[in-house]
C-alpha cells in the first residue's frame, strides 16, 4: 500500500512507445521528479512524494524500459533525447508549464538536458548524485572492464558486463546496489531496489546504457554552462558510484549551490529522506510565485503548556491507555493543552471522549489499512507488515514534522509512535522539545517458520535501534516500558546482541502496566443490568480488536455457537466487530448478537462470563484486570502475539491460548465451556501504572 495513492495515472505516447506517469498533489510551483537508469522505475521517489505533495504538484514518470513504460527492442529508443522528450510530453500532459525539475543519479544528467533543451520549462533544477562522467577522473574505488566481452573475473567491478548480466542479473543488482546503499542497515532499501531491477531485463539496461549523449568532458561542460535556473546539487560524502567531485564541479558551472551529506551513499533518497525532503522543499518554497504568508510567534514565558500526543493506531488498547495517562497528566498540570495527532480508528474514541485531535490528522497515511491489507486468514506477518510500511511511517514522520514546526509543543509523548522515534533517532537535531516515549514491548524477535532470513533481518533492525539509542540518549527523555522485567520473554535481541531483560532494565524506567481503565471502580452487575444481561444469563463477549484480521475467528465463534450451547445452556454471544468489519457480512443465528464498534468495550469484557478474543495484549490484559476467564487465539506469524503476549498471559495465570490451526468450532465451544467452569486466580496487575506514568512524564514540563 502507498502512503498517498496519485491524483492521476496514465499514458503519454511518444514515437510508439508508451511511458506511464503520475500526478500528486497541488500547488506550485510543480515537482517534476525524473528517472534516471532503467534498473530504477518512478517508486524509487516513494519517500519524497507523500510530503511534497503536501504542498506541491508533483509529477513523476517511468523511463522507457522500466515501471509501466514500454520496453522498446531498439537501442535509438534509448538515447537521451527521447527521455527529454517523454519528461516534456508528460509535463504537457499534467498541464504544467514550468516546474522544479529533481534528478538523482543518471536523471541529473537528463535534468541539465531538459534544462537546456527547454529553458522556459525548469523553474529550478535539484541533481542528486549527479552522474556526469565527463565532470572529473572516474571514481577512485572503481575498475572499469570491458562491458561486452567475457571476462575472465566476476568479481566486483566485473559484474558490470552484460554477458555477466545475462548470466546472473540478480546478482549485478545486488552488487551495484550494495555498492550504492554502503550505509549500514540498509536491508529494505536494497530489497526494494533489487525488486525494481528485476522488472527489466539486461538487454534493456544495455540499451539505455548506450544512450548517454555526453560524450566527453566538452559536451559536459557545454550542457552545465548553458543552464540559467537556480540549481541545488547534492552529494553524499561516502557515494561508491559518482565522486562528490563531479557534484562540486557542476555547482561550480552552473553557479549553484552545493550540498553534502556526510556519511550518505549515493541513494540519499532511500537511506536520509528526511534531510532530503527539508531541502527539496525549501528550495522549491523559494522558487514559489507568491511570498509565504506571514506567521506569528509567542514568547516562551507566556505561552500555554501544550503537549503532542501521538497514540499508534494499530490496536485500541494504545488510545485507552493514553486517554488514562493524559487524565492523570490534567491533573498534575491542569492548564496542559493536548493535542492528539492520531488517525482512524484511534480518532473516533478521542473525540468521543472530548479530546481535541489536530485537524492535521486526517492527512496521516493509515497505518491499519496497510496492516489489514498485509493479513491473510487470522494470519499477521508482523515484522514484515512493519518494514513494508516504511513510506507510510516516513510520509508520517513528515507530517508530524510539519506539526511540530508549525506550533510550538512543550512536550512530545509517543506511545508506539514508531515513525517519530526511528526518525528523530535519525535526525536528533530536529527534535525541538521534550519527549516521552511509551511502549509494552522492545524488539524484533523472529519466528522459527521465518527462517533465517527474518532471524537476520530482525536482528538487524535491532541493532541499529540500539545503535541509535546508545549513540543519542538525549532523543528520549523519558523511555517508559508499561510492565516489569519478568514480563519480557528471557530472548536476546540477536546473535552477538545484549538480552532484551538486561538491556530494557538500563534503558527504561518500568511502570505498571496500564489496562486503560480501573477495575475496582466497575460494578459488573449495575454495567449487565444496563447492557441488558440477565443476572444468571451465560454471556460470552468476542472482540477482535480494530483491525481487519478478526473476521474469520468471528465466523468460527459464530459456527461454534451451537456446540457452545450445549456445553453452556441459555449462552448468549456477543460478537464485537469492531470499526473496520462489517457485521452484515456476518450471518448470525438466533442467539447470537452482531455489533460494530463498541464504546469502552472493557465494560462489556468486564461483565462477560468469558470471552474470546485475539492475542492482542491490550485487550487480554484488561481481562485479566477484571479477572475474567477467557481464550485466546494469537493471530499466526505474529511474533508479539505469539511470543510476548503469551509469555505475559501465563506469568498473569490468565487465559486460556488455543492456536487458530486447533480452533474449530467443536474445540472452541469445548475451550469456552472449560475456561469458564476452571478456578481462576490470576496474578493481580499493580496498580497505579496511568498515575506512575503520567508522574514521570509531567517531570519534562
Amino acid at each position: 500500500m502507498r502512503a498517498r495513492e496519485p491524483a492521476v495515472s496514465d499514458f503519454v505516447e511518444g514515437g510508439g512507445v508508451r511511458v506511464g506517469y503520475e500526478v500528486f498533489g497541488e500547488g506550485e510551483p510543480a515537482i517534476l521528479l525524473l528517472p534516471g537508469w532503467s534498473i530504477m522505475t518512478s517508486r524509487q521517489w516513494k519517500g519524497q512524494v507523500p510530503h511534497l505533495a503536501r504542498r506541491f504538484r508533483v509529477v513523476t514518470f517511468d523511463a522507457r524500459g522500466s515501471g509501466r513504460s514500454d520496453r522498446p527492442a531498439h537501442p535509438a529508443a534509448y538515447l537521451d533525447r527521447e527521455l527529454a522528450a517523454d519528461a516534456l510530453a508528460v509535463l504537457d500532459a499534467a498541464q504544467v508549464d514550468a516546474a522544479l525539475v529533481v534528478g538523482l543519479s543518471r536523471g541529473a544528467r537528463h535534468g541539465l538536458q531538459l534544462a537546456a533543451l527547454a529553458q522556459p520549462r525548469v523553474a529550478g533544477l535539484v541533481l542528486v548524485s549527479p552522474a556526469m562522467r565527463g565532470l572529473g577522473a572516474p571514481h577512485p574505488t572503481r575498475t572499469v572492464h570491458s562491458f561486452a566481452d567475457e571476462l575472465a573475473t566476476e568479481e566486483g567491478w566485473a559484474k558490470y558486463n552484460l554477458p555477466y548480466w545475462r548470466r546472473d542479473f540478480r546478482g549485478f543488482l545486488e552488487f551495484f546496489f550494495g555498492e550504492a546503499l554502503p550505509e549500514p542497515h540498509s536491508t529494505k532499501q536494497l530489497e526494494d531496489a533489487v525488486g525494481w531491477g528485476l522488472e527489466t531485463t539486461p538487454e534493456v539496461v544495455a540499451m539505455c546504457d548506450a544512450g548517454n549523449e555526453i560524450a566527453d568532458t566538452a559536451a559536459a561542460e557545454d550542457l552545465t554552462r548553458a543552464v540559467r535556473c537556480p540549481v541545488l546539487v547534492v552529494n553524499g560524502s561516502d557515494d561508491r558510484i559518482t565522486p562528490p567531485a563531479w557534484g562540486a564541479r557542476l555547482a561550480e558551472l552552473t553557479g549553484g549551490s552545493w550540498v553534502v551529506l556526510e556519511g550518505s551513499g549515493h541513494f540519499p533518497t532511500a537511506r536520509h529522506p528526511v534531510r532530503l525532503n527539508l531541502l527539496i522543499r525549501d528550495f522549491a518554497t523559494r522558487l514559489m510565485p507568491s511570498a509565504p504568508a506571514p506567521s506569528a510567534w509567542t514568547r516562551a514565558a507566556v505561552r500555554r503548556r501544550r503537549a503532542l500526543f501521538i497514540s499508534s493506531p494499530i490496536g485500541l488498547g494504545h488510545v485507552r491507555r493514553d486517554l488514562a495517562i493524559a487524565a492523570e497528566l490534567r491533573r498534575l498540570h491542569p492548564d496542559l493543552e493536548i493535542d492528539w495527532l492520531a488517525q482512524p480508528p484511534v480518532t473516533g474514541v478521542l473525540e468521543a471522549a472530548g479530546e481535541r485531535v489536530h485537524p492535521a490528522s486526517s492527512e496521516l497515511a493509515s497505518e491499519v489499512a496497510h496492516i489489514d491489507a498485509q493479513a491473510a486468514e487470522h494470519e499477521l506477518a508482523v515484522f514484515d507488515a512493519f518494514r513494508r510500511m516504511d513510506e507510510i511511517l516516513l510520509a508520517n514522520f513528515m507530517l508530524f514534522l510539519d506539526v511540530v514546526r508549525e506550533t510550538a509543543y512543550d512536550l512530545w509523548i509517543g506511545d508506539e509512535a514508531w515513525e517519530v522515534d526511528h526518525f528523530l533517532h535519525e535526525n536528533p537535531e530536529l527534535k525541538t522539545a521534550a519527549y516521552a516515549w511509551l511502549t509494552d514491548f522492545v524488539g524484533w524477535l523472529p519466528l522459527p517458520e521465518g527462517g533465517e532470513r527474518e532471524a537476520e533481518l530482525t536482528a538487524d533492525y535491532n541493532a541499529e535501534m540500539l545503535e541509535q539509542i546508545e549513540r543519542f540518549p538525549r532523543v528520549r527523555d523519558r523511555a517508559i516500558f508499561l510492565g516489569g522485567l519478568a514480563d519480557i520473554p528471557d530472548r536476546d535481541f540477536g546473535p552477538g546482541l545484549p538480552g532484551i531483560r538486561e538491556w530494557v532494565g538500563r534503558h527504561y524506567q518500568l511502570v505498571p502496566f496500564v489496562p486503560g481503565y480501573d477495575p475496582a471502580g466497575l460494578d459488573r452487575e449495575q454495567v449487565r443490568q444496563e447492557l441488558g444481561w440477565g443476572s444468571g444469563e451465560p454471556v460470552c463477549v468476542v472482540a477482535v480488536g480494530g483491525s481487519g484480521t478478526g473476521e474469520h475467528l468471528l465466523r468460527r465463534a459464530i459456527a461454534a455457537y451451537p456446540e457452545a450451547c450445549r456445553r453452556i445452556p441459555g449462552l448468549r454471544l456477543v460478537c464485537v466487530c469492531g470499526p473496520r468489519i462489517d457485521p452484515a457480512r456476518l450471518a448470525a443465528p438466533a442467539g447470537v448478537e452482531l455489533l460494530a464498534y463498541v464504546d469502552q468495550l472493557y465494560r462489556w469484557l468486564a461483565a462477560s462470563d468469558v470471552a474470546l478474543v485475539q492475542g492482542g495484549l491490550g485487550t487480554t490484559m484488561e481481562l485479566a484486570a477484571a479477572g475474567r476467564p477467557f481464550v485466546y487465539v494469537p493471530l499466526r506469524h505474529h511474533f508479539e502475539q505469539q511470543v510476548n503476549v503469551h509469555h505475559r498471559l501465563r506469568r498473569h495465570r490468565a487465559g486460556r491460548r488455543l492456536d487458530y490451526e486447533q480452533a474449530t468450532p467443536t474445540r472452541l465451544a469445548g475451550a469456552l465451556a472449560a475456561e469458564l467452569g476452571r478456578p481462576h486466580h490470576p496474578r493481580p496487575i499493580p496498580p497505579g501504572g496511568a498515575a506512575r506514568a503520567a508522574e514521570l512524564i509531567a517531570q519534562l514540563i
